[in-house]
């Protein structure tokens, strides 16, 4: 009996259709059917076979692709089932049929869940993968409340490599369920630190919002993370740049100003920041307030509830005061805000303000207001008041705003001292015409890149320092205000865990790649 011929696929002359290329996105490339979402090719040209491709695989990919855009959009996992009806009825007009093909994409709320925590586990070990390769890194930490009254702890990395590539992504969230102590939050950076695999002696700055127990000088924790660092054979400088409400109403003791200010609160407790310490957006309604003040006193006397102060000129000389004073500090704060910032940039803005403080207060102690306006408005209005003895009172606010920002500056001595190891380098650098050409034309990352390895290490090094410092904690003052938007009192039993995988998955400039997940999820099967 004759051997059965076996099948031999090159005969059964299989051509490529070329609907396969709009139904599938398959093309054919060197005789190969090549998928072009994720360039593999199917075993055989056959129909059957390119659409089980597209329907077990890709429909899952546009599952992941719609969850991850819907966590950069802010939008709620319950919203995907509402954002896939949008897509159906919009494909029933613009081509019905394709219907089948979006129906059976899931974006059902359990479904976006499971979403967000593979892209989040996916970006985790990314962010890992990359920290590995740091030469140099900071950390920035915020601490506040959740809508259930936990105590979030927000941790922020930022990391440069030997070829000047920054990183800056969310390390970890943690809840401090009993006291919030900077031992406990240290235990909670420490953990955190080490489950990514850091080195402690990378670690070169700790960057925070200025509370006391971020700043404490035995037990706050960047003290306690210095000392660990330093321990390591390292060295960290801690920054906090947040400008406090109690630094700035040391000298105004009146009564008046902490009831209005607390009264804001409660009338507008949607601030733009998320806690009683970003209290610099209430300087847009403390002006709003001051230009109503005859329109407020005029109402108030017809209510038959009439406020004296609002015509007693040193309480509105003081309130005048307070209005100036905020907006230049807003003005700094505007400064100091944004994305990727580099801290010699931020200290460059700080510099600039304490230098202005110095003429504020010179200014003041002759009572000259030519730069606080509204002062000069009420010295104007009440020409007969005796406002002279408010000039040592106004003057004694701006040094103690002073003595607050030099405090602040006292871990840059170690930025100073290392810079003078560096005139050596700065001599070569300053003479090299080649190198002043670079500078202008290319951005600070770029220009010390280019620097010869050679010629310039601690250049180089120095840079890579810098480059790795938080300015400010703005990263996660936005985190917070996506962390209340996620978990309000109308969603407050999302667990933990879940809320950190939101926050990872909004906040990352890194990018998720989903094939790599597909492949490690096995058989795929269609969603209903």
């Amino acid at each position: 009996m004759a051997a059965p011929k076996k099948r031999k696929i090159a005969s059964e002359c299989r051509r490529f259709q070329t609907r396969w290329e709009n139904e599938y996105f398959f093309k054919e490339i060197n005789v190969k059917c090549v998928c072009l979402i994720c360039n593999e090719d199917v075993a055989m040209m056959k129909g059957y076979n390119v659409r089980r491709h597209y329907e077990t695989k890709h429909q899952s990919y546009a599952s992941y692709t719609g969850a991850e855009r819907s966590q950069k959009f802010k939008q709620m996992a319950a919203d995907g089932d509402f954002i896939k009806q949008c897509l159906i009825k919009v494909t029933e007009v613009m081509c019905p049929e394709k219907v089948q093909d979006f129906n059976n994409v899931s974006l059902s709320r359990n479904t976006v869940v499971r979403r967000i925590e593979d892209l989040s586990a996916h970006l985790k070990l990314q962010l890992r993968e990359k920290a590995c390769a740091f030469d140099f890194y900071s950390i920035a930490c915020d601490e506040s409340t959740d809508a259930t009254d936990t105590a979030q702890l927000l941790m922020f990395l930022r990391g440069v490599d030997d070829n000047f590539c920054c990183t800056e992504e969310l390390l970890d969230m943690m809840s401090l369920k009993g006291t919030t102590t900077g031992g406990n939050i240290f235990d909670s950076v420490s953990e955190a630190v080490e489950k990514m695999g850091l080195k402690w002696d990378k670690l070169c700055g700790v960057t925070t919002d200025g509370a006391p127990a971020m700043t404490g000088e035995r037990k706050g924790m960047a003290s306690t993370v210095c000392v660990k660092v330093k321990e390591s054979g390292g060295e960290a400088v801690r920054m906090h740049w947040i400008i406090h409400q109690e630094a700035l109403s040391r000298g105004l003791y009146h009564r008046e100003f902490q009831a209005f200010l607390s009264d804001v609160d409660a009338e507008y407790g949607d601030v733009l920041y998320h806690s009683d310490v970003r209290w610099l957006s209430r300087g847009s309604l403390l002006q709003r307030f001051y230009s109503l003040r005859s329109e407020i006193d005029k109402f108030l006397k017809e209510k038959g509830r009439p406020l004296h102060e609002l015509s007693d000129p040193l309480w509105l000389a003081d309130l005048a005061f307070l209005v100036d004073l905020t907006h230049h500090l807003n003005t700094l704060n505007k400064n100091l805000q944004g994305k990727e910032q580099l801290v010699s940039h931020l200290y460059a803005h700080m510099k600039a303000f304490c230098v202005k403080l110095h003429l504020f207060e010179t200014q003041l102690r002759s009572f000259n207001a030519a730069h606080f306006p509204a002062l000069s408005e009420i010295k104007s209005a009440f020409p007969k008041a005796d406002l002279s003895a408010k000039k040592e009172k106004y003057a004694s606010v701006i040094t103690s705003l002073v003595t607050e920002f030099n405090q602040r500056f006292q871990d840059f001595s170690v930025i100073e001292k290392q810079i003078k190891l560096l005139q050596l380098e700065l001599i070569e650098m300053q003479c090299d015409d080649s190198l002043k050409s670079q500078h202008q034309l290319l951005s600070l990352p770029d220009f010390y890149q280019s620097l010869d390895h050679a010629t310039f290490p601690l250049m180089r090094r120095h840079a890579k320092r810098m480059m790795s410092l938080f300015g400010s904690t703005y990263i996660c003052e936005q985190t917070f205000s996506l962390l209340n938007q996620n978990k309000s009192k109308l969603r407050s039993r999302m667990t933990d865990g879940h809320l950190c995988e939101v926050l990872r998955v909004s906040t990352t400039k890194l990018s998720p790649d989903i094939p790599a997940i597909l492949q490690t999820k096995g058989q795929h099967h269609c969603s209903h």
